[in-house]
């Protein structure tokens, strides 16, 4: 019963260097390759399985452990980097807010407080069946850096758009270039409110940004309606000497 090919004795254990059946010499379980005992933990380099060196699972092309967050700069699927999802160059500059717009079911008792209590001027009045509204025009400001208050109140209360349903009805963004800027923002997913580029209240080339994306614009104001409005000549100008301005 001696030597490391000889039958066990029930209940004893293995002589050193023999198998637990003892069939011979036990093997080696040193190295990334060796056969994993069960419940024990791989050794430091292998693979969870063992089968081999564990991967390199360092870099944005690395394969995601289950639960963990994508490395910087990768996709959240971890298929390569994060795609860049403004597409070509913007080719064009948003200079400034041009106007807020206030709705009410009546504009005197708006002109109380922006025209009577906070001293703007009323500059100019716009109607316009079609949109609904009729509206005082005020003015922040003069020259080039002049910010547009529009007191609007529906013209029928029972027709759309209700521009009073919306008390901060919407804003509008001074834009260099307009029809390069809707070219642009239509192609990166941008929805824009029907109507197209059309005149505005003030005399200025205008559209809008929708307030609800779809599955075919999935970009839009998330609830704000946002005026896009073209920048006359001496605003840009205006603008860009004020962006040259050092500090």
């Amino acid at each position: 019963m001696s030597g490391p090919h000889a039958p066990p004795l029930r209940g004893s254990l293995p002589p050193e260097g023999a198998v637990p059946a003892w069939g011979g010499p036990a093997p080696d379980r040193s190295g990334p390759h060796a056969p994993p005992l069960r419940g024990s933990l791989p050794p430091e380099g292998a693979d969870p399985a063992w089968g081999g060196p564990a991967p390199d699972r360092s870099g944005p092309h690395a394969p995601p452990l289950r639960g963990s967050l994508p490395p910087e700069g990768a996709d959240p699927a971890w298929g390569g980097p994060a795609p860049d999802r403004r597409g070509t160059p913007r080719p064009f500059r948003v200079l400034g807010v041009q106007q807020i717009a206030i709705g009410g079911p009546d504009k005197l008792r708006l002109q109380r407080l922006w025209v009577d209590m906070l001293g703007l001027e009323i500059t100019g009045t716009f109607q316009s069946e079609r949109e609904n509204v009729d509206e005082d025009i005020c003015a922040i400001g003069s020259g080039p850096f002049k910010v547009e208050v529009d007191l609007m109140q529906p013209m029928d209360p029972e027709k759309k758009p209700a521009v009073h349903a919306t008390p901060l009805n919407h804003i509008g963004l001074w834009i260099d270039d307009l029809p390069k800027a809707v070219e642009w923002l239509t192609a990166n997913g941008v929805r824009f409110a029907p109507g197209g580029i059309r005149k505005g209240a003030a005399g200025f080339d205008i559209t809008f940004l929708h307030p609800k994306a779809n599955e075919e614009f999935p970009i839009a104001g998330e609830g704000v309606l946002i005026e896009l409005v073209q920048a006359p000549p001496e605003v840009v100008s205006a603008f860009a000497a004020l962006s040259a301005q050092p500090g």
